[in-house]
């Protein structure tokens, strides 16, 4: 039988606490075995919310049989040009937070806002995505990254402001991806939602070549894109390709002086930050002088 989330989430919390301690002590075998442990305990954890969500009742469906959770190590997530058909989102065991976060940002390939993460994963993905589950989202993975340094292939982390270096609000990114490109410059906001209508569309056409028509959802994300890239869609005629090549020639445009903006900062970052401040920001200027005074009582 899975352990209660309330237990396991207290077991987590003891581990962490125990990790940051050996670590201080530098004993590499006890952080090391409390490592493992921690890894088994996530893993736990992440089965025990799946068998929750699970079993929670849809109105106006009918619940399928009951089944035991798939445990985690055998679960696999579809990749952006494989979504898992929509008919079969019931019988399917539900994809964690963060691993829906990422192929949402995988697709997009630029950081964006829990809105419209959700309304990506929603329009190409297996299931829907609640905004508001990405609120502590990022703060789980600041933690985890903390005690358990690059343990996890990738993390959900934050963009950086070009100018001190801070979270940009509201914007989600991934740790794997080059520092320039989780910066944010004065027209990197521009520059990047080109970029996300140039993933929405390039997902549109593999879906379409792969012989799965892409969801109404799917195309009504295009138009809400299309409809703000200048000569991307006129007379109702939404045409992927037509999508690209606008958002690119626009893109183009601003290409040289974003670039500029964002390898100066990222290079200001690799010199001035800890790791894990190039993943999360620096503490705001508020923040920073409220511990100086607090450390100095």
């Amino acid at each position: 039988m899975t352990a209660p989330l309330e237990e396991l989430e207290e077991r987590l919390s003891q581990l962490r606490a125990r990790l940051r301690e050996a670590r201080r002590a530098r004993d590499t075998a006890a952080a090391s075995r409390i490592r493992g442990e921690l890894r088994e305990a996530e893993a736990a954890w992440e089965d025990a919310l799946d068998a929750e969500v699970a079993t929670e009742a849809v109105p106006g469906e009918q619940q399928a049989p009951s089944h035991p959770p798939t445990p985690r190590a055998a679960r696999t997530a579809a990749p952006p040009s494989q979504p898992v058909p929509r008919g079969k989102r019931s019988a399917q065991a539900a994809v964690p937070v963060r691993e829906q976060v990422h192929q949402s940002l995988t697709l997009l390939g630029a950081p964006a806002a829990p809105k419209l993460i959700s309304s990506v994963y929603e329009a190409f993905f297996s299931e829907p995505l609640v905004a508001t589950k990405l609120a502590s989202l990022r703060r789980d993975e600041e933690r985890s990254f903390n005690a358990q340094g690059y343990a996890r292939p990738y993390y959900i982390c934050s963009a950086l402001t070009h100018d001190r270096l801070t979270p940009a609000r509201g914007l989600l990114a991934v740790s794997v991806w080059p520092l320039q490109r989780r910066v944010i410059g004065p027209l990197s906001l521009r520059v990047d939602f080109l970029t996300h209508a140039v993933g929405a569309a390039e997902q549109i056409q593999r879906l379409t070549a792969a012989g799965h028509p892409p969801s109404d959802a799917a195309w009504q994300l295009l138009r809400r894109f299309a409809l703000n890239i200048p000569g991307a869609y006129d007379n109702d005629d939404l045409d992927p390709a037509r999508v690209i090549s606008a958002a690119r020639s626009e893109a183009a445009v601003h290409q040289e002086s974003d670039d500029a903006e964002r390898r100066a900062a990222a290079d200001r970052a690799r010199t001035q930050l800890t790791d894990s401040q190039q993943l999360f920001g620096a503490a705001p200027l508020h923040d920073a002088l409220r511990n100086a005074r607090g450390a100095s009582l």
